[in-house]
């Protein structure tokens, strides 16, 4: 009977743990480290940070899930000539409409060297993904137009053949008439 309340007893303890011996427990929570200014900046910059990479993330998922108004907005507020922003105003043009594609492009391709060397695999990300949306809106728009020529053949076509058809009845029924 002693060795099943032992038993038990160090059963208890072993579910409990080490959070039943005072000595053993914390007494002080390290505190997290500050994190620089830059971290806690709505709009990103190229200052190099724990958190820059982290802020130019969530700077492109803003900018995707923005709407056309919060682009807008943060477009009129990125009219500098610094390639900080530039890369800013890319990465708003990004997410905007197709006419926009080119230009933050361009403003990705000719400000990347200026980022740090952490973010620039993001932005060359980004870069091969505008073009690449670029490239698909020409393919598509070039389908539209030979589908649009196609059709337009089709057409013609169907007309030639109703009108040969005419002419086949017309002969067929001078054949037969005496």
């Amino acid at each position: 009977m002693n060795y099943r309340t032992l038993l038990s007893l160090a059963a208890v303890m072993l579910l409990v743990g080490c959070e039943a011996f005072p000595a053993m427990q914390q007494s002080e929570v390290e505190p997290e480290p500050e994190l620089p200014t830059q971290c806690n900046e709505p709009t990103p910059t190229l200052v190099e940070s724990p958190c820059l990479v982290d802020a130019w993330v969530a700077y492109g998922l803003a900018s995707q899930r923005g709407d056309r108004e919060w682009r807008d907005a943060q477009i009129e507020q990125l009219q500098g000539s610094t390639p900080e922003q530039h890369l800013q105003r890319a990465v708003v043009l990004a997410w905007g409409s197709e006419r926009q594609w080119s230009e933050a492009a361009e403003l990705l391709r000719d400000d990347l060297h200026a980022a740090p060397s952490d973010l620039q695999p993001l932005l060359r990300y980004w870069l091969n993904e505008v073009e690449g949306r670029r490239a698909l809106a020409n393919r598509l728009e070039r389908s539209e137009s030979e589908r649009r020529g196609l059709a337009e053949e089709n057409e013609s076509l169907a007309e030639k053949l109703e009108a040969l058809t005419d002419i086949e009845q017309s002969i067929n029924l001078r054949q037969f008439s005496p």
